[in-house]
């Protein structure tokens, strides 16, 4: 269809793919870290990344599954410089445990692509007693940039090349729940919602993107946090929704993103000289988009800032 191929302002369209927007892009002497790199998206950010000569960590739950990744990446690069480690955003440990192990290697961090994700499962909580779309979505993510925000902010100031955080959201962050977040109720069992909870662990996503920018800005930093739209993609992430399997076979290329083209954004905010200083952004097809009220909502960012906070100190969930 017409509007598919139809460019913004950045001249790429939803049609272009990770490649396109990466092309010419020389990655040299960058570090990055990609989560939930063993599948999907994750796994072509990770390989066009690398193919860009980026040195990429990919962080994993399925160690084998990210190790043939690596091995597909390899292959298909030889000169690919991919490392595979252990871990699971669902647990606040593993999480710490990566982020110490990640250290120990002494090596520099100049993007961080938050991108693993679970989508609209039957209600569960993690190993921390939180909400588990809620739990890996953003909290994993919230603890795991915490974790790694010095190294970064060390790496943009010795490098003198700004450092990128990239939170992969989706559009589905306009459909949570009414109040936004659901401080009050987050790990209660009534009225639990799989498609709202999981639209509110994207809000989640670009509040988190929108805080963090707001403060690199303040400390005058030379760090950037934008959140990303890959599209609608079919990928394991609808293992819940089986009609997604149908929708591809009727709509096809005409409404479903391939793996491809769902990195593309990330790529392009991760790598683009075009996003150098760009900060606190909404992006969609590689291009700035506009997000929902609440996901603008300077004070509610600021409250799930706090209230992430305190769940990542505790170690659990409050209520």
């Amino acid at each position: 269809m017409w509007f598919w191929n139809r460019k913004g302002a950045s001249g790429f369209s939803a049609s272009s793919t990770a490649e396109d927007v990466t092309e010419g892009i020389d990655g040299s002497g960058l570090t990055a870290i990609v989560t939930g790199a063993s599948s999907g998206i994750g796994a072509e950010t990770a390989r066009v990344l690398a193919l860009r000569g980026v040195h990429v960590v990919m962080g994993v739950r399925n160690l084998e599954a990210g190790r043939e990744v690596k091995e597909a990446i390899a292959k298909g690069n030889p000169d690919a410089k991919v490392d595979a480690m252990d871990l699971d955003l669902s647990s606040m440990a593993s999480v710490k445990k990566f982020a110490e192990d990640f250290k120990s290697l002494n090596l520099p961090l100049n993007l961080l692509i938050n991108n693993a994700g679970i989508m609209a499962t039957p209600f569960m909580l993690s190993k921390d007693s939180i909400e588990l779309q809620f739990a890996t979505n953003h909290v994993g993510h919230f603890l795991l940039t915490n974790l790694l925000m010095e190294t970064i902010r060390k790496t943009a100031s010795a490098s003198r090349k700004e450092g990128r955080i990239v939170n992969v959201s989706s559009r589905r962050h306009q459909f949570s729940y009414l109040e936004g977040i659901r401080f009050a109720k987050l790990s209660d069992p009534s009225g639990y919602n799989s498609l709202s909870a999981y639209g509110q662990s994207k809000l989640a996503n670009i509040l988190h993107a929108n805080e963090i920018a707001r403060q690199l800005k303040e400390d005058r930093v030379e760090v950037t946090a934008n959140s990303v739209h890959p599209g609608l993609i079919a990928t394991n992430l609808f293992r819940h929704y089986s009609f997604v399997t149908g929708l591809v076979g009727l709509a096809g290329k005409f409404v479903i993103k391939n793996v491809q083209q769902g990195a593309a954004t990330t790529c392009y905010v991760a790598l683009h000289p075009e996003v150098k200083g760009m900060s606190g952004q909404y992006f969609a097809d590689s291009n700035i988009a506009k997000a929902s009220l609440q996901a603008n909502d300077a004070e509610l960012a600021k409250k799930l800032w706090d209230f992430s906070l305190d769940l990542v100190r505790r170690g659990t969930n409050p209520s």
